[in-house]
C-alpha cells in the first residue's frame, strides 16, 4: 500500500466530496452531508499514516488505492 501523510489524505478527501467540519488539536474531522460517517484524520507534520489506519479510512470512504 502506498504511504500517505495525513495532510495528503485531507487533500484527497476534499477532492472526493468530503468537507472539513472542525479541527481539534492535530486531528481534522471530515464528514459528508447525508452520511453519519465522521473521519478523524491525524495531521502530524508530514508523518505517514500507518497501513491499518489508512486501510480503515479507504474502507469507510469507498476510495481505492488508485485514488491515492
Amino acid at each position: 500500500m502506498k504511504s500517505v501523510s495525513g495532510k495528503a489524505l485531507c487533500r484527497i478527501l476534499e477532492k472526493n466530496g468530503w468537507s472539513l467540519l472542525r479541527v481539534t488539536g492535530s486531528h481534522h474531522v471530515y464528514g459528508r452531508t447525508g452520511s453519519p460517517i465522521r473521519l478523524s484524520v491525524p495531521v502530524h507534520a508530514n508523518v505517514a499514516l500507518k497501513r491499518g489506519l489508512l486501510a480503515h479510512f479507504l474502507k469507510l470512504t469507498g476510495l481505492t488505492e488508485a485514488d491515492l
